[in-house]
């Protein structure tokens, strides 16, 4: 009988199966085997796509005369500093007495593009290929991933999505990046006082720095509105309370020039002379017209996937997207929580019927062990199948984010902010086994002189799920843990935190709502003042590195045309495993920049450069439509809905005909005024448009004009990018 070779994606997961495995292991270089058993890793990527320079030595100049540039056959060669592991992984992939491999790598799009390309270089024929699929990495998952291992051909459709991803990104970042540097990576370099600019664009990353700078000019040409509304003050048994005036129907302002809105004034003395009409029978009384009182139910919110973890961790610790991302593939390393880069927010089928796993786990948790224990005891785990938490249509790879129960031995290891990431995973789990928070709702409509007042009123009656959400001050143990807690606990998810309020505001709420529900139609109460209070207009706000990762996975909503938007309204632009890292790339490149503060996004004066230039160029890359409709795309083809080479072909005439548009244009000059225009809001004309950023001052109007004519359809050395090679194959 022959061995079976298991292979992971980084040598922590190899670790992880070894040690499940259970065999006694010994240690080879890059790998372990037993009598029967033997376990390699790669390192993450360990082949990838050869740069163009490989193809032919002609295009390791760059050269409008050499694009576009499609091969009819990709070529991949060995990462440099892999070279060493991926000859023990080949040799081993060979070896005769390996009779059967299974592929552990991430189960998702990435991990298999990762081995399948292992597998190609190492050219593996002949042996019985097993693919592992698994949720998280606890002893039982990665057993029950092994003894239901399926034929790798069964994913075939899978690794052709991937190779296809990585094409894409392959042709765009080449042919764009070099036809745009090329064409106007000159005048830009001038413009900035730089000895040259790379313009290097993507599929996702363009698309995103849209995004941001589209953002930012909404901001800058939007004009603050004052207006002016109306409040009505008056009281009942002690407790004060306010009701806002609106134009509605049988108002002598309904559908007034006068008004910005329903209820506000465009100018102060027209708001006064309501006021004086309003107080002129004295003495000032109001009537209840309706008291509306109902109770309103607030279910807890789906559970984690990345996008909504990292959009909630970015506000509660300050932290980016792919930091968050890389706590939380830590704490999937160490069994603590499921596969991470999900997109799904709701569990599966299967796990719903032994979701009390995971929270038996919990008992041992001791800040979330009292509400494990009364989870455990409502009994609501029995019937979770039967509610919108468990949805297998919702799921595609792999299920919501979940904490596994397991592995809690390695809590000790956790810093402060990685505590916090597992805390707040946690409570979002067990709030779903948790009854709705019940309010109380009372609508109150008071007419005074013919006119409408309004006002709404909430008292949390029973906090239900929210009791989950509350700081836990009951932390003990390990000290630092109790102070981790403390600070993981700045909030549940922004759909509580406006549920959390202290004790002195619940009281004053609950007393102020038992004098409103005695309220009856009718009854009078005296107004004790009418009161005008100044609103302004706001303008749109600045995308966070949380809020950019959510609208990059609903990019589908942002689409203008409603039967296209119908189309790929579930479709984002890029993916959970791709989207921290696109960010992190627009920053390293110094397109935009990330407050570590506050996690702002604002992009930099190249940023907008680079944005102007697309948007004169290839404009749809600026477009998420195009962007999603790719990846829905691409999606199809993982389905089997599309064949690669009806993809393909899509794909290469695209990027031909606007690669070809882009050696066409001659516009280099007509760029200047727009650059003007954005230089104009940034201190200095520099790369980040700041005085102490790189890059040297300006250059005079007429070099840069100069330049900007001189600007050549050849060019050569780091004018022409060669100094950034990675730029040539963009990923984003």
């Amino acid at each position: 009988m022959g061995k079976y070779l298991f292979i992971a994606e980084k040598p922590s997961v190899a670790q992880q199966f070894a040690a499940t495995l259970g065999e006694s292991m010994s240690k080879g270089d890059g790998y372990q085997e037993s009598e029967h058993l033997v376990v390699t890793w790669c390192l993450g990527h360990l082949v990838t796509m050869s740069y163009p320079e490989v193809y032919d030595q002609k295009y390791k100049k760059w050269s409008l005369d050499t694009l576009p540039f499609i091969p009819s056959t990709y070529k991949y060669e060995v990462i440099g500093s892999a070279r060493k592991q991926f000859a023990v992984v080949k040799k081993l992939l060979n070896r005769p007495d390996v009779e059967r491999i299974y592929v552990c790598t991430d189960s998702g799009r990435e991990g298999e593009y990762i081995y399948r390309l292992v597998r190609q270089m190492a050219d593996v024929k002949g042996k019985d290929e097993r693919r592992v699929w698994i949720d998280s990495q606890t002893e039982e998952e990665i057993r029950r991933g092994i003894h239901e291992a399926k034929p790798l051909s069964a994913y075939d459709s899978l690794a052709s999505a991937a190779y296809l991803r990585a094409q894409e990104d392959y042709l765009m970042g080449i042919n764009f990046s070099r036809a745009l540097t090329l064409r106007y990576g000159r005048s830009m370099a001038s413009y900035l006082g730089e000895k040259y600019c790379v313009v290097s664009v993507g599929r996702v990353m363009t698309c995103v720095l849209g995004m941001v700078v589209k953002r930012e000019r909404e901001i800058r040409s939007f004009r603050e509105t004052p207006f002016y509304r109306i409040f009505l003050l008056t009281e009942k048994n002690g407790c004060s309370f306010s009701a806002e005036w609106r134009a509605v129907k049988g108002s002598r302002y309904e559908n007034s020039p006068l008004l910005y809105a329903q209820n506000g004034f465009k100018k102060r003395e027209d708001a006064e002379a309501f006021v004086r009409d309003l107080s002129k029978n004295l003495p000032l009384q109001a009537s209840v017209d309706k008291c509306e009182k109902k109770t309103e139910k607030k279910n807890p919110p789906l559970l984690y996937n990345l996008a909504e973890l990292q959009n909630d961790c970015s506000r509660m610790f300050h932290i980016s997207p792919d930091q968050t991302l890389n706590y939380v593939q830590d704490l999937y390393e160490k069994k603590l929580v499921t596969y991470p880069r999900t997109d799904a927010r709701v569990l599966s089928t299967a796990i719903s019927k032994e979701i009390d796993r995971n929270i038996k786990g919990l008992l041992n948790f001791q800040p979330a062990a009292v509400y494990a224990e009364k989870a455990l005891d409502d009994g609501k785990w029995r019937t979770i199948a039967k509610t919108k938490y468990v949805d297998d249509k919702q799921i595609t790879d792999h299920y919501a984010l979940i904490p596994t129960g397991q592995g809690l031995g390695a809590l000790r290891s956790l810093k402060g902010t990685e505590y916090g990431v597992y805390c707040a995973i946690v409570r979002r789990f067990l709030s779903i086994f948790y009854p709705p928070a019940i309010y109380r709702k009372i609508s109150l409509t008071l007419d005074a002189e013919g006119e409408k007042f309004f006002s709404s009123y909430r008292v949390l009656e029973d906090e239900g799920y929210l009791a989950v959400m509350k700081k836990q001050k009951d932390a003990q143990g390990d000290p630092s843990a109790a102070g981790n807690e403390e600070a993981g606990d700045k909030g549940a998810s922004s759909q509580e935190a406006s549920d959390k309020e202290g004790p002195g505001k619940e009281a004053a709420d609950r007393a102020l709502g038992e004098v409103l529900e005695k309220l009856r139609k009718g009854e009078k109460l005296p107004v004790r003042e009418y009161e005008i209070r100044e609103g302004k207009t706001s303008p749109p706000k600045r995308y966070n590195s949380g809020s950019m990762i959510l609208a990059m996975e609903n990019a589908g909503q942002l689409i203008e045309d409603e039967e296209l938007r119908e189309q790929i309204r579930s479709t984002g632009i890029g993916t959970s495993a791709t989207r921290a890292e696109i960010l992190k790339k627009l920053v390293n490149n110094r397109y935009i920049a990330l407050s570590s503060k506050t996690q702002i996004l604002t992009p930099t004066l190249l940023g907008e450069m680079i944005y102007d230039v697309v948007r004169c160029s290839i404009r749809s890359l600026l477009d998420p439509a195009l962007t999603a409709s790719w990846e829905k795309g691409l999606g199809y083809v993982a389905d089997g809905k599309v064949t690669p080479e009806q993809y393909t072909e899509t794909m290469d005439g695209y990027v031909s005909k606007w690669t070809n548009f882009v050696k066409s244009v001659h516009n280099e000059t007509q760029m200047i005024p727009m650059y003007n225009e954005a230089a104009a809001f940034y201190k200095a004309r520099t790369v980040t448009g700041y005085a102490g950023g790189f890059g040297k001052r300006r250059p005079s109007g007429k070099a840069k004009a100069k330049a900007a004519k001189g600007s050549s359809g050849k060019a050569s050395g780091k004018a022409a990018g060669q100094s950034n090679r990675k730029s040539d194959q963009d990923g984003g």
